[in-house]
């Protein structure tokens, strides 16, 4: 498990989602640990820009050659943006989970709501 990587600057749920934080923004995906236990990701469905969600609901979905996985709201508030390249190019997922993999971006409802998610110590120790 070690060979999966978990980078510092990220915040994590207890769901296997990242969080990176922009200028007014926050970029959502999985975790490196999370398409490793996916498999081979062929499909992503992908909330829709302009809704708003709130923190913990399902908005969308990982479908790999093992399983399918909904991807669950890291926060409240309105999605942004979605990574269109993933329609074509879903193993973006598994090849790059924290760069080209990315899923949506979303305009949290309290930006202050990022600090409460987990560090990059606290992820991983929940690993196992």
């Amino acid at each position: 498990m070690s060979d999966l990587e978990y980078p510092d600057d990220l915040r994590y749920t207890p769901e296997h989602e990242w969080v990176r934080v922009g200028d007014g923004v926050v970029r959502v995906g999985i975790t490196s640990f999370a398409q490793n236990a996916l498999g081979d990701v062929v499909y992503v469905s992908l909330p829709t820009v302009g809704d708003t969600v709130a923190a913990g609901d399902a908005c969308g979905e990982v479908e790999s050659t093992k399983s399918v996985s909904d991807l669950y709201a890291p926060l409240a508030g309105e999605i942004t943006a979605a990574n269109e390249a993933l329609d074509a190019s879903p193993e973006l997922v598994n090849t790059d989970p924290y760069g080209e993999g990315w899923m949506y971006e979303m305009r949290p409802a309290d930006a202050g709501a990022v600090d409460a998610l987990l560090d990059r110590a606290a992820y991983t120790d929940q690993l196992g």
